[in-house]
């Protein structure tokens, strides 16, 4: 117990907790665009098309309310260890040395990292509440009909593209950061990684972005 309390406490073990907590929420995107382009074929006035299907059953199938929690608890914990962190960081260089050049130690991405989650994590609370909390106590008509609605407001949709952007900037850092972390971005691996890097900070936002934009624009 005190082996695994000193773990939790040092520097080290938060970094191994945040980077395999981050993976784990990187594996939920993908089967949250996976489901959400269905979107793109849906009609809200069908009620057996396949995304409506696959939203109905994510929202009634009870082996899936501990997944709900698990998913919600590596969230908070992906955040609260991040943030302290880069709190901690921030303790171990009290004093700004007049010679210290940033940018020459690190990227613009990674030195910012703090403020890109914290702004994921504000867009996450929003879109929560507009389609999850919203479906589950309040609005229970189909959730493509919840989309349609969120995607035809423009502002909605420019935060939401906003924040895609955002996500894009904390994935870039997140996933080479995370393999680093965990040792493994060495040797062979090396390209490998940049690679699936590159899908998860560029492919994988773009592919949510094309939902918003194609409602705003569908009866445009």
């Amino acid at each position: 117990m005190r082996k695994s309390t000193s773990f939790f406490n040092s520097t080290v073990g938060r970094k191994i907790i945040v980077a395999l907590s981050g993976l784990f929420l990187c594996s939920f995107l993908v089967l949250h665009l996976y489901i959400n382009l269905f979107a793109l074929r849906a009609d809200a006035g069908v009620t057996d098309s396949e995304f409506n299907t696959y939203a109905h059953f994510m929202a009634t199938y009870p082996l899936l309310r501990p997944m709900e929690w698990i998913l919600f608890g590596g969230f908070f914990l992906h955040a609260i260890l991040g943030i302290v962190l880069a709190v901690k960081n921030r303790q171990a260089r009290p004093v700004q040395y007049e010679m210290n050049k940033p940018s020459e130690n690190s990227s613009w991405v990674s030195r910012l990292s703090w403020l890109t989650g914290i702004f994921v994590g504000v867009f996450l609370v929003v879109h929560i509440n507009t389609f999850f909390v919203q479906s589950r106590f309040f609005d229970h008509r189909p959730m493509i009909k919840l989309i349609e609605d969120a995607f035809r407001s423009r502002t909605y949709v420019i935060f939401y593209l906003i924040a895609l952007a955002f996500l894009a900037l904390h994935l870039k850092h997140g996933i080479q950061s995370a393999f680093q972390t965990l040792g493994l971005r060495v040797g062979k691996y090396q390209k490998l990684i940049e690679a699936v890097g590159i899908i998860f900070w560029l492919l994988i936002p773009i592919g949510f972005a094309l939902i918003p934009l194609y409602f705003l624009f569908e009866n445009k």
